[in-house]
């Protein structure tokens, strides 16, 4: 199995915290976004995976180059990383993949995580992740037949006829298929919008009888701008809570300070007459001093004085003296 991650926009709706880091970049409970999509797709498709395909853009750099051969390296997958040298849309940033595209594999965009609980069955030609929403028309939904199986997807409906979103994960069979479809759209120069889009390939190969079926997951949790993402942090702290993974590093120093769980606390974190939590993540070597911490997520080697934070995101090297709460503040930036 394979995975097709692309991930080539740097994520303005997540500024400050994206002009220094890529979003898929940007840790969620100790482990970048792009870490946790792939570990979660390892689990539900039940089966080791051999490639990593990353697309990314051609300003990401070699340090993230090398992050995401060691996110691949953590789940004995070969990386491979291609670029996208423009912004042409989801058809063309999977294309940017060409070499890797053959064999069963996962398409994931990575900028959503979820969690889910079953297997892909084997004589299905493709699946569509998808998950019920209170306002289809806010999203791209499928339609299904009396069968279960995809007829239709369809971009922001003013009269759903149905309420199951696309989350932006994707399973073929043998995805060579999907590449030849998405080779006709670039060859016809079948644009929306200017971009070349992953459902104009999937209506092809449904025009040729190729069968989609939803795969419907629990949750679904968005990391598209500071809100949903401190939220999501959150969230997945709850998950993870009763877990094997170690939230909270035997390597800190703590004085007169109190942890709330579920909390991530990374090495090296200093708490001076502090409160942190619940639903906290501390980066590595952050110091947080006379201040008062609940639902947020603070980077590495952050720095935060006499404040009360709720709902806040702090980028990494950051320093903060105040009293803010619901603050963004990104890398490097100094509020005293």
């Amino acid at each position: 199995m394979k995975i097709i991650v692309p991930m080539a926009g740097r994520g303005s709706r997540l500024r400050p915290h994206t002009l220094t880091v890529p979003k898929p970049l940007i840790p969620i409970a100790g482990k970048p976004i792009v870490q946790r999509l792939v570990e979660d797709i390892a689990k539900v498709v039940d089966e080791p995976i051999e490639e990593i395909a990353f697309v990314i853009g051609k300003d990401f750099g070699t340090e993230i180059e090398e992050k995401l051969q060691n996110i691949a390296t953590g789940l004995d997958a070969k990386a491979s990383i291609y670029i996208q040298d423009k912004p042409l849309g989801t058809g063309h940033a999977i294309m940017s993949a060409e070499p890797s595209l053959s064999g069963a594999a996962v398409v994931a965009y990575a900028d959503t995580l979820f969690k889910a609980d079953f297997s892909i069955p084997e004589d299905t030609d493709a699946m569509i992740w998808v998950k019920q929403v209170d306002n289809p028309k806010a999203y791209g939904v499928v339609n299904l037949n009396e069968k279960g199986h995809i007829t239709e997807l369809v971009e922001k409906p003013e009269k759903p006829e149905s309420d199951l979103a696309v989350i932006g994960i994707y399973y073929f069979k043998d995805i060579a298929v999907l590449k030849n479809k998405l080779q006709d759209v670039l060859d016809e120069n079948l644009v929306r919008g200017g971009e070349y889009q992953i459902n104009d390939g999937i209506e092809k190969m449904k025009a040729e009888g190729y069968i989609f079926k939803p795969g419907k997951v629990d949750e679904w949790m968005d990391c598209g701008n500071k809100t949903v993402t401190v939220n999501t942090n959150k969230r997945i702290l709850e998950h993870l809570k009763s877990g094997d993974e170690k939230l909270i590093s035997d390597h800190i120093e703590i004085h007169n300070s109190e942890i709330t769980e579920p909390c991530f606390i990374a090495d090296d974190v200093k708490l001076i007459n502090a409160k942190v939590g619940p639903h906290v993540s501390l980066g590595k070597g952050t110091i947080i001093k006379d201040s008062t911490i609940k639902n947020s997520l603070v980077q590495e080697n952050a720095e935060i004085t006499n404040a009360s934070l709720e709902q806040a995101m702090v980028g990494n090297f950051a320093k903060f003296d105040g009293k803010f709460t619901s603050i963004s503040i990104g890398d490097y930036s100094v509020l005293e």
